[in-house]
């Protein structure tokens, strides 16, 4: 057994250069790829962020070929990344690698030390104060609401990050007393946004808008639907409308009329209603 798994170890390690070296090829300003040698890690971020949805949406409809693929999209972008800051001279992939073995292993102390836990709470209060120590700042610091609370802004998307954020400050008791509060509060919000809508700079409408959609998430939160599974639904479903529209259309849509598109719209509602 050991020595298969050396052998997927070694096959494995060979796989991995083989796509550090396809990278490297493709950042090559002899014969590399036009479109790769533009890329900065600036221009790759929303890549990055897409291919990490990609692999959660193929997570979650259990394809594992789908799963491989996603995975193998990320795992570019990591290389990708790297790749470009070794051109730098600032970091290279063995950097990467090495600098989150490291951290495993201090955070670890219970696996790779001679620390004793007894719970999955005490892991957790551990990879927190050594954290917290690695970062030079005090551990109590670490433990305050707030402190918390602005982690989910830096590494959740905003719709995600609203919820967990409204759920603790729930938690401790800033909340309203019943959901007419809540109500209130949107139909509040909205008049606000509103009134930045006509007289305010954009900059006030838009944190208006950040507001109300604040305050909408809170109705779903206290309703306990999911946001992000609503807006997916609705995406997926306009998406399937369109085709349908386009199924039924005998020219291109550019062609119709606004009175038009609504026609074929209703009749695409009625047809995918009807093969629910």
């Amino acid at each position: 057994m050991e020595t298969n798994q050396t052998e997927t170890n070694a096959e494995t390690l060979v796989a991995l250069q083989k796509l550090i070296d396809v990278v490297a090829k493709l950042r090559s300003p002899d014969g590399g790829c036009p479109w790769d040698l533009e890329q900065t890690p600036q221009t790759l971020t929303p890549y990055v962020i897409e291919e990490a949805y990609e692999v959660v949406d193929a997570i979650k409809s259990g394809d594992q070929d789908a799963i491989a693929e996603e995975l193998g999209d990320l795992l570019l972008q990591v290389v990708l990344q790297a790749q470009i800051a070794s051109e730098y001279e600032q970091f290279s992939l063995k950097e990467v690698a090495e600098g989150i073995s490291q951290k495993l292993i201090r955070r670890h102390p219970h696996v790779f030390g001679d620390v004793s836990v007894e719970s999955v709470d005490d892991v957790r209060r551990n990879w927190e104060e050594i954290k917290a120590a690695e970062k030079g700042e005090a551990f109590a610091d670490t433990q305050k609401l707030s402190y918390k609370l602005s982690r989910y802004t830096k590494k959740l998307p905003p719709l995600m990050a609203t919820m967990k954020i409204s759920q603790k400050a729930a938690a401790v008791g800033f909340e309203w007393e019943n959901i007419d509060g809540v109500w209130d509060k949107f139909n509040e919000e909205l008049t606000e946004f509103k009134q930045a809508l006509a007289e305010e700079t954009p900059e006030r409408q838009q944190a208006e808008l950040g507001d109300l959609m604040f305050s909408l998430l809170q109705v779903a939160r206290w309703c306990n639907l999911d946001p992000e599974a609503a807006l997916q639904g609705t995406n997926q479903r306009f998406i399937q409308r369109l085709q349908k529209m386009e199924v039924f259309a005998e020219r291109p849509l550019t062609d119709y009329s606004l009175e038009e598109l609504e026609t074929l719209w209703q009749k695409a509602k009625v047809q995918l209603a009807q093969e629910e």
